[in-house]
């Protein structure tokens, strides 16, 4: 998705620290969101306006980050420079971008309602504080793999640096076309 694609040009350009600072900007606002919507969960899926709000916006960064790759792989400048991340805050940029995923919400309100019915995960503050931290600790593990990983794979493939950058650019035009398709199929209620 965007967001390991994000991390992995961060650490790449800017080094494994930036790409864990991003990380944990990215964090902090999913863990956020996901313990406002279990307390709130049953008004925040009748806001349909809000999620269709946060689609446009991430179809919006997506098409850019997709612009700016084949840009980048046409300029034949490397893979690093798609983004302005030497200009941003990493912690910034990935709250900015986790906010803007209106994926969270209803992914992690599908999971808990599912370890609710399942009696696994109990209306409970402490039980919630653990879910959301255990969330928030598989986040950046997860970005982790992605840091560590791309910046390897980058380093294996820098010689086709505007390949790579034609790759992503095609991955992310693709999933800005599918995000358009899911939201033309779903209308706005």
């Amino acid at each position: 998705g965007t967001m390991n694609v994000t991390v992995t040009q961060i650490s790449v350009q800017a080094g494994i620290r930036d790409g864990f600072v991003f990380a944990w900007g990215s964090m902090v606002i999913e863990v956020i969101l996901v313990r406002i919507a279990l307390i709130t969960m049953k008004w925040i899926t009748g806001q349909h306006k809000l999620f269709r709000f946060l689609e446009y916006i991430t179809i919006s960064v997506i098409l850019f980050l997709s612009i700016a790759s084949f840009v980048a792989a046409y300029k034949m400048s490397g893979f690093a420079s798609p983004l302005p991340v030497r200009s941003l805050n990493p912690f910034w940029w990935g709250a900015f971008l986790s906010l803007t995923n209106p994926l969270h919400i209803p992914f992690w309100i599908g999971w808990s309602s599912i370890l609710m019915n399942k009696d696994i995960l109990r209306p409970v503050p402490a039980q919630y504080n653990w879910y959301v931290a255990g969330i928030g600790l598989g986040t950046l593990l997860g970005f982790a793999v992605f840091i560590y990983a791309g910046n390897f794979l980058v380093t294996m493939i820098q010689q086709h640096e505007s390949l790579l950058n034609c790759v992503i650019g095609v991955v992310l035009l693709a999933t800005a076309m599918i995000q358009i398709r899911k939201m033309i199929a779903i209308p706005a209620t």
